[in-house]
């Protein structure tokens, strides 16, 4: 039983639990998940396949755990979860992001933002001053910003760019010129401290999901601006080439999390050190079958070799988010 359910990956482990819930339960429950969330366990939900009983009562057991050993309960959310944070990831790290995660828990108007077309976002944005448009950029998620980016005149993508990169907090004045363009309330009063949003972290972010050439084209357009700033946003990107850093436990969690189709159509053209390291985290007959399947597979647009990149970057970064990888090398942090 336990063989089971190690093999299923999170998005099947929760879909399983939705679908064990019942149908009001898990609509509840789908409510309180992000536009990205709910899209994942959906699809997943539609083609997991058949259902044992013991794979139900995994999953069951695991939950149940997981809720027994929460230590939240009953106590204020804000100040557990920076304690949390704090405690996970350290003052420093956990500082850049816990008033942008406390910021956004009462937003609406950027959780409005996430649920709709990248498109729409872009038409609605493109005519707001470029600093309004950087921190609109900077509190979503940065594939969806690359996104939005790349809809955007090209004559403005550097600049907002440079603006996220440099962006060192968002005083209330700016979140208030923020709200007029929403038309919704995304802080409190004057009160509010400035938060911790754009910044190269953001910038960099935001490049690993932007199109290959859009990406050189601002990156260019950077390094001629400000060079220090352009090798600054370079040195914290971290490409699929990068994966070749995390340890083999940290492989072997990442290709649970994976799914062999995407994993064929991300290694082709990908440096031999790196198949090697994937190969050896696998099992003989999985790593043989893969190497056949490159080997027999016919040429693929490199459009669709970035995007699975992409994809599998983005499920490591969530995993190294949650601490169960570490995507540094040498004690050096990546992000």
């Amino acid at each position: 039983m336990a063989e089971e359910n190690i093999k299923l990956t999170r998005a099947e482990r929760a879909s399983l639990l939705l679908l064990a819930i019942g149908q009001d339960r898990a609509a509840t429950v789908l409510k309180n998940m992000g536009p990205k969330e709910v899209q994942l366990v959906g699809s997943t939900m539609a083609r997991i396949g058949p259902i044992s009983s013991d794979m139900v009562d995994n999953v069951l057991e695991e939950f149940i755990s997981e809720v027994k050993n929460e230590t939240g309960l009953g106590m204020d959310s804000d100040e557990y979860i920076r304690s949390m944070l704090t405690n996970a990831l350290g003052a420093d790290k956990a500082g850049s992001i816990i008033d942008r995660i406390l910021l956004g828990a009462n937003s609406k108007g950027i959780e409005q933002l996430k649920w709709m077309d990248t498109r729409s976002i872009a038409d609605l944005i493109r005519l707001e001053h470029p600093q309004i448009i950087a921190i609109i950029l900077s509190l979503l998620d940065a594939d969806q910003s690359a996104e939005i980016l790349a809809l955007l005149p090209q004559n403005m993508r550097s600049d907002i760019l440079m603006r996220i990169a440099t962006m060192e907090g968002v005083q209330p004045a700016a979140l208030r010129e923020l709200d007029d363009i929403m038309e919704k309330q995304l802080t409190g009063s004057d009160s509010v401290k400035s938060s911790a949003v754009g910044g190269v972290d953001a910038a960099a972010n935001i490049l690993n999901f932007s199109d290959g050439s859009i990406s050189e084209m601002m990156m260019e357009d950077i390094n001629e601006s400000n060079p220090d700033l352009g090798q600054q946003i370079q040195d914290k990107m971290f490409i699929f080439d990068d994966l070749i850093v995390i340890d083999d436990r940290g492989i072997q969690t990442l290709l649970r999390e994976i799914s062999t189709d995407q994993l064929l159509v991300a290694l082709r053209g990908v440096d031999d050190e790196l198949k090697n390291k994937i190969f050896g985290n696998m099992s003989k007959r999985a790593a043989e079958m893969l190497r056949d399947d490159l080997e027999a597979s016919p040429p693929t647009k490199l459009s669709e070799v970035e995007a699975a990149q992409k994809d599998i970057l983005a499920i490591a970064k969530k995993l190294a988010d949650s601490g169960e990888i570490s995507l540094g090398g040498g004690g050096d942090e990546l992000v």
